[in-house]
């Protein structure tokens, strides 16, 4: 697909460029994430500035991440710097905790890179007060699952474990220009107090529900074989024969407890 002409604009494909433009799911994702005068926030890929509006209408203020050089010109043009305060680059590689505490985070995510983006901000959930994203709706329904289903896996776990998650409503393509050819969602994540966090050891916690959803069709004694035996699993209650699917947050937390404790003993 060629880049696609979007008021003087050309949506890049390599961004993964969909611009919002339909004032009333405009209006409506204003009134989820409520800005208020002094909160400091930040917009992920303010594109054409279709919330950028209406979000420096209510803060006074908005620090936005944008690496495509086109559209920072143009939001430069349109807002002073003491509106508009724009750092230019990759929010891959954005240090979001140089922005101040606490944080709120807001954007239209490029569905290309929504996994990796999402996995880079949780490194500073102890910062953020709440992120509000729309974002490919399979996704979301990737990020809020609950155990048992199709859709439950890594990415629901890492993030269910340090969030709050709550899918809001759902965004059609009509509403983009140009339309992408998937439904999108808004949801909205905030950090969860750390002492209700509970792992030992959280890059563990990470490893091991890699390795269980690394072969779905696998069971746990396949998937975590490098962490458990069978003495272990008697020890956490778990029937080795399940798939990782089927465990909690709170069961993938206990076997990363488990396997912490057992070796610094």
């Amino acid at each position: 697909m060629q880049d696609r002409e979007t008021d003087g604009h050309r949506a890049r494909k390599r961004f993964g460029q969909n611009f919002l433009s339909d004032p009333n799911i405009i209006r409506r994702i204003i009134d989820a994430i409520r800005p208020k005068e002094g909160d400091i926030m930040v917009e992920i890929g303010p594109g054409l500035g279709a919330m950028t509006t209406p979000l420096i209408e209510r803060l006074g203020h908005l620090n936005v991440v944008e690496i495509d050089r086109d559209l920072i010109a143009r939001l430069r043009e349109t807002w002073t710097p003491e509106q508009l305060t724009i750092h230019e680059g990759d929010a891959l590689k954005f240090d979001f905790g140089s922005l101040g505490s606490p944080l709120r985070v807001v954007g239209n995510l490029p569905y290309n890179i929504s996994t990796p983006i999402l996995f880079h901000l949780s490194t500073f959930a102890d910062r953020v007060k709440d992120m509000t994203f729309m974002l490919q709706k399979e996704v979301v329904m990737r990020m809020v699952a609950e155990p048992g289903t199709e859709e439950y896996g890594r990415l629901s776990v890492m993030l269910q474990y340090r969030f709050r998650m709550a899918r809001v409503f759902d965004v059609p393509p009509g509403a983009f220009r140009p339309a992408p050819k998937v439904m999108s969602s808004i949801v909205r994540m905030a950090p969860l107090p750390p002492e209700e966090l509970g792992a030992r050891d959280e890059a563990l916690l990470g490893q091991i529900v890699t390795a269980a959803f690394g072969q779905r069709r696998k069971t746990l004694r396949n998937t975590l074989k490098d962490f458990l035996g069978e003495a272990d699993f008697a020890a956490l209650g778990l029937d080795p024969g399940l798939r990782g699917e089927r465990l909690s947050v709170a069961e993938f937390v206990a076997i990363a407890n488990h396997v912490a404790a057992a070796r610094a003993g």
